[in-house]
């Protein structure tokens, strides 16, 4: 019995490996006309014999004429019965893919993108795969847009976001190289800030712009990240790690990309976080100078809010004070600004 076993699983693997090194014209195409029906046209029919070729090819008509009849859920239990009994056949993947189209057509979103899923895992070489994977895109787009997939494709049921942004990561396995890769992560991104999930959207920009950096998407991408982390700054008396990452992001989209058409909001964007991290700067100078007598450290953070902007208005007012802390540490009094003697004209 083993070796009768044995014998059928080495013969199995024969064939399947002589399927796979023939000419791809010698392969058959699965073909559908109203007037004939699915016919298979030229070529080697792998994973049929006999009986079963014709229950699978009848399974497959009566599953299409129910769908032409506008009985989609007769049709979806036709094709899932071809792809349960013939999983190895030519027709399993049609089957798949019209289960999925069906579901889609019922709102069965979440359903139809698993279908999918079913087809591009299991049949990776399918020639649907750039159609599969532009489908897989919408249905991911229209969930993370607040679509409502159906409950049995009859009851509207909640939003489904999350799974949408689980299904843009799904297409980056599925086509890491292909066109949707970089719209995925942009979306990806999107979603988690309509979810209000910042740090994981700057974290989607980040692999679109070191995953894709030639993308026509880069730019954005750039910007986007930018203003991501200008929303995470609280203000000038908090931690400015998100403000650095901010400036550092408008300062790359500028000197990347001078010519691009938001070039004015990313240089009003950085002007206001410059502006914020000499405030802090002089925050924390003006603690060191007028509440610890630390003029040292005072000196210190003067110095860094002039660096930090040094043509802003905090910057004039750091030098100001800054000359205020080397008088007093040299133990000269400060002297106030003088002010101007009026001049009398006569004319």
């Amino acid at each position: 019995m083993l070796r009768f076993s044995l014998c059928r699983l080495l013969s199995g693997l024969m064939v399947a490996a002589m399927l796979c090194i023939l000419p791809a014209r010698l392969a058959a195409e699965l073909v559908w006309t109203p007037q004939t029906g699915w016919r298979l046209e030229g070529g080697v029919a792998a994973g049929l014999t006999g009986s079963e070729g014709r229950n699978a090819l009848d399974l497959m008509n009566k599953a299409r004429t129910a769908e032409e009849h506008g009985n989609r859920l007769t049709a979806i239990h036709a094709y899932a019965k071809v792809a349960k009994k013939f999983p190895n056949s030519i027709y399993t993947p049609e089957a798949l893919f019209r289960i999925a189209h069906l579901r889609f057509e019922r709102k069965q979103y979440i359903h139809a993108f698993e279908s999918y899923q079913q087809v591009v895992g299991r049949y990776p070489n399918t020639k649907r795969f750039s159609e599969i994977i532009g489908e897989q895109y919408r249905i991911s787009a229209m969930l993370v847009d607040g679509a409502r997939p159906r409950i049995w494709g009859l009851f509207p049921g909640l939003e489904a976001r999350n799974r949408g942004i689980e299904f843009f990561e799904y297409i980056l396995v599925n086509a890491p190289y292909g066109d949707y890769a970089p719209l995925a992560l942009m979306n990806i991104a999107r979603g988690h800030l309509m979810m209000k999930d910042t740090e994981e959207a700057i974290g989607a920009l980040d692999r679109m712009i070191n995953s894709y950096p030639q993308s026509l998407l880069a730019p954005d991408a750039y910007l986007r990240i930018a203003q991501a982390n200008q929303s995470l700054v609280q203000g000038p008396a908090y931690d400015q790690a998100s403000t650095q990452e901010a400036i550092t992001y408008y300062e790359d989209f500028m000197i990347l990309y001078p010519n691009d058409m938001k070039i004015a909001e990313a240089a009003k964007g950085l002007d206001a976080m410059k502006k914020l991290l000499a405030e802090s700067k002089m925050n924390m100078a003006d603690f060191y100078f007028y509440k610890r007598d630390n003029y040292v450290a005072a000196k210190v953070f003067y110095n860094e809010a002039i660096t930090a902007y040094p043509d802003s208005e905090v910057a004039k007012l750091a030098r100001v004070r800054l000359a205020a802390v080397e008088a007093k540490a040299s133990g000269k009094p400060v002297e106030p600004a003088t002010k101007k003697k009026k001049r009398f004209w006569l004319f």
